[in-house]
């Protein structure tokens, strides 16, 4: 599709999505609030023209609804999976009747890969300098507690230093100074595998970080791929041609001729600075944590150089949009990569480590507990704090149809499992330490065990305030905050299991209206417990095995040493009230 950004905005443009901006607007905050508030209304990309104190464009909300995912990569790329997949038995073995009926996607994947090119081919070349200024970027801080200015597209990209595989890595990058910035390498991320190679050998780590380019290199980027997957090739794919590299002097690596930005420098081993807060996708802020340095040596960028950027927060965002394209794109590829596992979703509302669903094979007696632990064992999946799983077909993006599944076949003595002291997602902090957490699997299979009630039509609950129905089998509830009432999950036990033992799952949060919205309900669930801390049962232990029994109650209230929230500061609300027809003139 694409070979470069602008060509990707040209195409917006004529379908009449995009709107340019040409009164002055401050990348601190500002800018921020103006892009939530379009991408919420399914607006449009928005390019700011007139970026205070800033040389460069900014253009935003380029992902930010299905629409302009598809417009992105054609539907090319999903045929070709499906087409790959739906016809392995006839590549293996490979057979010339089986080769020639699958000659189109064969030959798609063969134009794949990377091809080098002159620098006058490249025109990210156009402007280079040692004088590395990273403060004149426009760079955005978008909630009023982040660290500082942040790049919120890097395209990190390292080389493993022994074995030279890549990996192209979307790592966070908060500028400090004119060169030097923060290295965001999250746990599991190969980036930081890279990283951990070099340092054992005390050798800094050479780091290439594009800004723009094709747009297949963003997706690529986030893409859940196999370690063995290489980004790169995986972005050629999408884009349905090679992608173009051009060599440049004193730097190890090939950059992308078509970027808008690369920096090219160095992070040396052993060294660590305070990096963040910075709020994030789970719509929180992740707060300061020491994370490695990345020192700037060089800089080219277009003569014209436009600077792509997003906002993240509170689902949905435009990584909610990306990683849903990613599943339906990938999603043929689990059961080649999983055999038994028929399908696996997760949820964007939850920050998509919180919360994974699969339909799985159940042949043979807690087959699917074994298949459970093979997902939990595969790349970034290994970081999904809790697993539903069932045997049952099923659409598992409807998430209260596949929970009432998943409810009324749970037999809790048998089909919850809780794992303790693992890692746990970095931005994840319900684990009440860095990295640290636990796992929960919960199974779903075989025939129905319980009619589940759809309403509640008992009396109410000692101490709450607010009672619903988030779908069949499961209750929300709302009293006490976790600050005033930190038990309250163990002390309603008794009269839960005693009253209301018809339903299986029971849900205390801060406020039960989340239960009126999927959304809602998925958001605040999932990214306010740990499976170890935060979830109850009535429990015995007969030898090795714990027995759970009746409901199972999970406290998602906010606890007092979780971040905050990400909320707008009401004078960047009211100063973009007052402006907002300054922004959109024609509106």
């Amino acid at each position: 599709m694409h070979a470069n950004l602008r060509s990707f905005i040209e195409q917006l443009r004529r379908a009449g999505q995009v709107v340019e901006i040409d009164a002055p607007v401050d990348p601190y905050l500002e800018l921020a609030e103006i892009h939530r508030r379009v991408i919420e209304d399914g607006g449009p990309v928005l390019l700011f023209t007139n970026v205070k104190g800033k040389s460069f464009p900014v253009v935003t909300n380029l992902f930010g609804t299905v629409e302009r995912v598809d417009m992105a990569f054609g539907p090319k790329p999903e045929a070709v999976v499906r087409s790959l997949v739906h016809g392995m038995d006839k590549l293996l073995p490979p057979k010339l009747s089986g080769l020639w009926e699958l000659r189109q996607p064969l030959l798609e994947v063969m134009r794949t890969g990377t091809k080098t090119v002159p620098a006058s081919q490249a025109p990210v070349t156009q402007i280079a300098t040692t004088d590395v200024d990273m403060t004149k970027l426009p760079a955005l801080t978008s909630w009023h507690l982040d660290g500082g200015p942040f790049v919120t597209l890097p395209l990190v990209y390292t080389e493993h230093p022994e074995t030279k595989e890549h990996n192209l890595g979307m790592y966070r990058i908060q500028i400090y100074d004119k060169n030097t910035t923060g290295m965001h390498w999250q746990i599991q991320k190969g980036g930081g595998f890279h990283y951990h190679e070099a340092e054992k050998r005390n050798q800094p780590l050479p780091v290439t970080l594009t800004i723009g380019g094709p747009p297949a290199l963003i997706v690529s980027a986030i893409a859940p791929l196999p370690e063995m997957v290489p980004e790169l090739v995986f972005a050629s794919l999408l884009m349905g041609d090679k992608l173009k590299m051009t060599e440049v002097p004193n730097h190890p690596h090939r950059i992308v001729a078509e970027a808008e930005f690369v920096f090219a420098g160095e992070v040396p081993p052993h060294i660590r600075r305070p990096e963040g807060p910075f709020g994030d996708h789970f719509g929180y802020y992740s707060w300061a944590h020491d994370f490695p340095v990345f020192n700037v040596k060089q800089m080219w960028h277009r003569k014209d150089a436009i600077y792509p950027a997003t906002v993240v927060g509170k689902p949905r965002q435009e990584d909610y949009y990306i990683g849903e394209y990613l599943q339906r794109l990938l999603s043929p590829l689990f059961p080649v990569v999983m055999p038994g596992v028929k399908a696996l979703w997760t949820y964007g509302e939850t920050g998509f480590h919180a919360l994974a669903g699969a339909i799985v094979r159940e042949s043979y007696y807690k087959e699917a507990m074994a298949h459970a632990f093979r997902i939990m064992g595969e790349g970034q999946l290994t970081l999904t704090k809790f697993l539903m799983v069932t045997d049952e077909p099923c659409d598992l993006g409807n998430f209260k149809q596949f929970l009432e599944i998943i409810l009324a076949r749970f037999q809790p003595e048998r089909d919850l499992l809780i794992v303790n002291d693992t890692s746990n997602d970095t931005l994840d902090y319900t684990g009440r330490k860095l990295n640290h957490g636990s796992k929960g699997i919960m199974l779903g299979i075989g025939d129905p065990v319980r009619e589940l009630p759809r309403e509640y039509k008992g009396q109410g609950i000692p101490g709450m305030t607010d009672i619903r129905a988030f779908c069949p089998g499961c209750l929300v509830i709302s009293g006490p905050s976790f600050h005033d009432r930190p038990e309250l999950g163990e002390e309603l036990l008794p009269y839960l299991n005693e009253h209301l033992a018809e339903w299986p799952m029971i849900c205390i949060v801060d406020d039960a209206a989340i239960a009126e919205k999927q959304s809602s309900f998925l958001w605040t669930v999932f990214t306010r417990f740990d499976p170890a801390h935060d979830l109850y049962a009535k429990s015995t232990i007969v030898r090795n095995k714990i027995r759970y029994e009746g409901p199972l109650v999970v406290d998602a209230r906010m606890k007092p040493f979780y971040p905050d929230e990400v909320e707008t500061l009401p004078e960047i609300s009211a100063l973009v009230d007052k402006r907002w027809n300054e922004y959109f003139p024609k509106a």
